[in-house]
């Protein structure tokens, strides 16, 4: 009888703390965070004859399945390091990839010869514009924001960045 009496003691006891818990969280939980979009513009050297690319051969020219623009000028990859809001997005806009599957393509295909150059990686998105600033076969990305004369910015299936409508966008959480 002691032990029925106890069990329902701890059970009662129990279920009183889980309905405060589960109160106080409902109640001290911060609310969600909001998350800012941008545009995020693919940029090329401004001596690059396109103006358009279709999203399908976008993801071609970043996989490194197409090496040359059609004028013969081989293509430079540029990329933001792992874990940067834009890499993200092209990871899976474009890519559509996680990082390991588009590590494991790039060694594969530079160790078949299917591509010939890996993508340059920089750390900032000045580095990215100054570096297709100065080769004329680069293609990168940045936010739009981050964009200035240096550069062409290349339409998107027929959409600038900031058309209604663009679908490459960064996503990122605003600073606390």
């Amino acid at each position: 009888m002691v032990r029925r009496i106890s069990f329902a003691i701890a059970l009662g006891f129990a279920a009183v703390m889980l309905a405060l818990l589960t109160h106080e969280a409902a109640h001290s939980a911060e609310p969600p965070e909001q998350v800012a979009t941008q545009p995020l513009a693919i940029i090329v050297n401004r001596s690059n004859n396109l103006d358009d690319l279709a999203l399908g051969e976008l993801r071609r020219i970043f996989l490194g399945e197409r090496s040359y623009w059609p004028n013969g000028r081989r293509i430079t990859i540029v990329m933001r390091e792992p874990g940067e809001p834009e890499r993200r997005s092209m990871l899976h806009d474009v890519y559509q990839m996680n990082e390991s599957e588009l590590k494991n393509h790039f060694l594969h295909g530079l160790f078949t010869g299917e591509i010939l150059v890996s993508p340059k990686i920089l750390a900032t998105a000045v580095g990215v514009r100054k570096f297709v600033f100065n080769v004329p076969g680069a293609i990168g990305y940045v936010r739009l924001s981050d964009v200035d004369g240096s550069v062409k910015v290349m339409r998107i299936d027929e959409m600038l960045p900031d058309d209604k409508g663009y679908k490459l966008k960064v996503e990122s959480s605003p600073a606390k």
